[in-house]
């Protein structure tokens, strides 16, 4: 689709110039404006209208259908049969996942996951690095009748979630570093860390133990204990996490959980480069 608008295409969103047209003059708006509605939808969860697509892109209510309608028939936003909201669906989170020699990281981790979680009996989670936030990609639900569970696709905050630790930890000096001078360090406990240099001592202890932990950090009374997915060059990839209430994850619990979530993170490192 061309437009006969001469404006730059933002965003790099841009070809290499064809049939004499040069690159400022080449543009994709459709694609564009497709773009646009899947970072609105992502950043409402409670879902839009239609209307309200429209209304903040802009645009005329027969484009706005025509893309609804695309990014829905390609699987990356649903729509309430009830309240006819339009919401993402995970078909992002399996495109932006990381893949080695043709093979997923969750279906890599999915066994040593299971395996946690018949160990653990607490919910088992897969999480991965998403800008300055954890983003979790994969769970298992708790074997417990009272259990943690959020949806996936959902963020944390690096600074105060166990499986954020737990890459920062094991990512590259200078870039943990860069990464810690731009974090917003939100207080969201009474135990959440909110200086950058008790920060920086936690991860080196967590680089040392090979774990991270997260008691009451960012939720009250809920605790969890993580360890990273590294690749051949020891960088965290992802990282693995157990989660529930601190009766049944005590303190006094986290070497013996470590070592099991050590384990596993290990194996799904080991499938994920084979």
């Amino acid at each position: 689709m061309k437009s006969n608008s001469r404006t730059t295409v933002p965003n790099g969103f841009r070809r290499n110039g064809v049939a004499g047209r040069s690159e400022s003059e080449l543009q994709v708006p459709a694609l564009e404006r497709g773009l646009a509605a899947l970072e609105l939808v992502a950043g409402t969860p409670e879902g839009l209208t239609l209307t309200e697509i429209n209304a903040a892109l802009k645009i005329s209510p027969a484009s706005g259908f025509r893309i609804a309608t695309a990014l829905e028939e390609l699987g990356y936003v649903q729509r309430d049969a009830t309240t006819k909201r339009f919401r993402l669906t995970h078909k992002l989170l399996l495109l932006g996942q990381p893949h080695s020699n043709g093979r997923s990281l969750v279906e890599a981790a999915l066994e040593p996951m299971r395996r946690v979680l018949n160990i653990t009996g607490e919910t088992t989670q897969l999480c991965c690095l998403a800008g300055d936030a954890c983003v979790i990609i994969e769970q298992l639900p708790s074997l417990h009748p009272f259990k943690y569970f959020v949806d996936l696709g959902s963020r944390a905050p690096l600074h105060c979630a166990a499986p954020g630790k737990a890459m920062l930890a094991f990512l590259p000096e200078s870039e943990r570093s860069s990464v810690l001078a731009r974090l917003r360090l939100e207080k969201h406990t009474a135990r959440t860390l909110t200086s950058r240099k008790a920060l920086a001592e936690e991860l080196d202890r967590a680089r040392a133990l090979g774990y991270a932990v997260d008691f009451g950090e960012h939720f009250e009374a809920i605790h969890c204990v993580a360890a990273p997915v590294l690749d051949r060059h020891g960088r965290a990839v992802a990282a693995i996490t157990i989660a529930g209430p601190k009766e049944r994850i005590p303190q006094a619990r986290f070497a013996e959980l470590g070592k099991v979530m050590m384990e596993a993170a290990h194996d799904s490192a080991r499938q994920f480069a084979n």
